[in-house]
């Protein structure tokens, strides 16, 4: 849960371009990296490695395909922890160490652990909460979505 918090001023041009237009998506061809690259007037090999290297540095914390649940059949939803500050580390790896835990934030909160739990099969979901209350010994809120929002995120960089 410790996250790097890079200074975005150590970031060069390329890199915020980078970031930025991946914010938009990839575009739906054989080889989209290298449609992104000409896009940025770079390599394909040097988007790769920079992209590499964000990761690795923590710039960027997770790349990837955003997945709809619900619609391949799976279960979603948020779910929330009151996490004593002494044991806040040991509770972070725990609940890390279940694939089902799509990304976990710490908030400024009485429930100051917020997570998202994505699973094959809705039914799955209670049981991944039951794991989880166990491996923690905390009970968890869980806050099944009511309704659907799309609301675009776009961070500039």
């Amino acid at each position: 849960m410790t996250a790097l918090r890079p200074d975005t001023a150590a970031l060069d041009a390329a890199d915020r371009r980078i970031i930025s237009r991946l914010q938009e998506g990839l575009p739906l061809v054989e080889a989209p990296f290298a449609t992104v690259a000409a896009e940025l007037g770079i390599s394909e090999g040097e988007l790769l490695h920079r992209l590499e290297l964000l990761l690795r540095d923590g710039v960027l914390s997770r790349f990837g395909p955003m997945y709809h649940a619900e619609r391949l059949g799976g279960g979603l939803t948020l779910a929330a922890l009151a996490v004593p500050e002494v044991d806040f580390e040991r509770v972070t790896e725990a609940v890390n160490a279940f694939p089902e835990v799509a990304h976990n934030y710490r908030r400024e909160h009485e429930l100051n652990m917020w997570f998202v739990l994505a699973t094959e099969t809705p039914e799955h979901i209670a049981e991944t909460i039951a794991g989880i209350e166990a491996a923690t010994g905390l009970p968890i809120y869980n806050m099944p979505r009511e309704e659907e929002f799309h609301v675009r995120l776009h961070l500039p960089v």
